[in-house]
């Protein structure tokens, strides 16, 4: 019962409008205050869960995609894409959806492109006639590939939670990834169809070549950050630093548009984003205190085995409950939460570590355009202008290829696995 009043007091503050992290604290103290644990012993513990050199990788990973933004990298992603597919049926919706697909192997965060590159594609697609709530659905269900493609920051956190491989895990999200992009490519191509929307004209070979040239720095990203992973020469933690050093390099080398002024803007963007993870995670570690004590883990190992007896129907459940929870609780808070009670469960039931991870996320990042609490759904509709009921019954009928491809990597692990195997074999 004391768990549940604790849970519920939780969501009560979260729906309310209270920040998530801040509720983590509030009720964790509430809970301490009430049983007698001493402030000092939670303190202590909330340094610790931050104590974490993996956990380094995350705020210079939003460095990184905060520089690329502040450049005209995402400008030259986007002209390259446009010419790649500008002239397919759908026009500029595929350009939106490749050109996420390019900006997720430097970023690594969903936010980064829906807030940066998003602008860009929904501002054009405006310009040439598509409908506004259309823009801004195909930016906000395109940016979900940003933390599937290397580099990752949910996989780096996941990493450090679970002890599996993170260059394991870059590798396993690149092919789940590259299906995503092609199913909701496929499914622009459909409606198209019906909807009559506009097309780019076809570009020159020229012009393909030229826009490359220009993207090719950019788009080398994740081949620096993978090759630098397997061939030993960093760490995945380091990597995190080689990507921002890249970064800088790159645009004084080739696009020379980053001034002192965009690089203290994107040093205090990220310092305002990687407080907030750290909130949370003080807030989880305080959580996980209390859900040590009330035996919460052994509670949710019971309900997931009382319905799932192999490891499909396992994977299968814990998609389920977090899609319904991922409606409620922030990706991260989820994925500090209750993916430590996942693990052993998986691990006892022989289930690769970073097949399961990958799934995780996926399935994490579809909540994140599900309301109420879609975080993907805020930004967009702050950043577009679109209201947000209009954006959601836009962004719904998007959720059928993401779901499709979820459902193929449960029932045909290889697809996670079949990179990871082969490069790390």
């Amino acid at each position: 019962m004391t768990f549940l009043v604790f849970i519920g007091t939780w969501m009560l503050l979260i729906f309310i409008g209270i920040p998530i992290a801040v509720a983590m604290f509030v009720v964790s103290i509430g809970y301490f205050l009430y049983t007698g644990i001493g402030i000092n012993f939670a303190a202590q513990r909330v340094v610790d869960g931050l104590n974490s050199f993996p956990i380094i990788a995350v705020p210079l990973f939003i460095l990184a995609a905060s520089i690329f933004n502040s450049s005209s990298i995402t400008r030259n992603l986007f002209g390259f894409a446009t010419a790649l597919v500008g002239h397919v049926r759908g026009g500029l919706g595929h350009v939106n959806i490749l050109a996420s697909l390019f900006f997720s192997g430097m970023s690594g965060s969903a936010v980064a492109d829906a807030g940066g590159l998003g602008k860009i594609e929904a501002e054009a697609m405006q310009k040439a006639g598509y409908p506004h709530d259309l823009a801004a659905a195909l930016t906000a269900v395109s940016s979900i590939l940003g933390p599937l493609v290397p580099p990752s920051i949910p996989m780096v956190v996941y990493g450090v939670v679970s002890g599996a491989s993170i260059g394991g895990l870059f590798l396993g999200g690149i092919v789940p990834g590259v299906l995503c992009t092609l199913a909701m490519m496929v499914m622009l191509y459909i409606v198209a169809g019906r909807v009559q929307l506009p097309v780019h004209p076809r570009a020159t070979m020229a012009e393909v070549r030229g826009t490359f040239i220009r993207s090719f720095p950019a788009l080398m990203t994740p081949v620096v950050i993978i090759g630098g992973i397997f061939s030993g020469v960093f760490s995945p933690t380091e990597a995190a630093a080689v990507t921002v050093l890249y970064a800088i390099l790159i645009d004084l080398l080739f696009y020379r548009e980053l001034t002192w002024r965009k690089l203290w803007d994107a040093i205090y963007e990220t310092a305002v984003m990687s407080s907030t993870i750290a909130l949370i995670i003080g807030g989880v570690s305080m959580m996980g205190i209390v859900m040590a004590r009330e035996k919460a883990p052994e509670q949710i190992a019971g309900l997931l085995m009382s319905v799932a007896s192999t490891p499909t129907e396992f994977v299968f459940a814990v998609c389920a409950l977090l899609l319904i929870l991922g409606c409620f609780i922030e990706v991260l808070a989820l994925l500090l939460v209750l993916v430590p009670s996942f693990i052993p469960l998986a691990q006892a039931m022989q289930i690769d570590p970073v097949y399961f991870g990958v799934v995780i996320i996926f399935t994490l990042m579809i909540g994140t355009l599900t309301p109420p609490m879609g975080m993907i759904l805020f930004v967009v509709s702050k950043s577009h202008g679109v209201e947000m009921h209009r954006l959601i019954r836009a962004t719904m009928p998007w959720l059928i290829p993401l779901v499709l491809v979820l459902l193929a990597m449960i029932l045909y692990p290889p697809i996670v696995t079949a990179l990871p195997q082969l490069f790390m074999s």
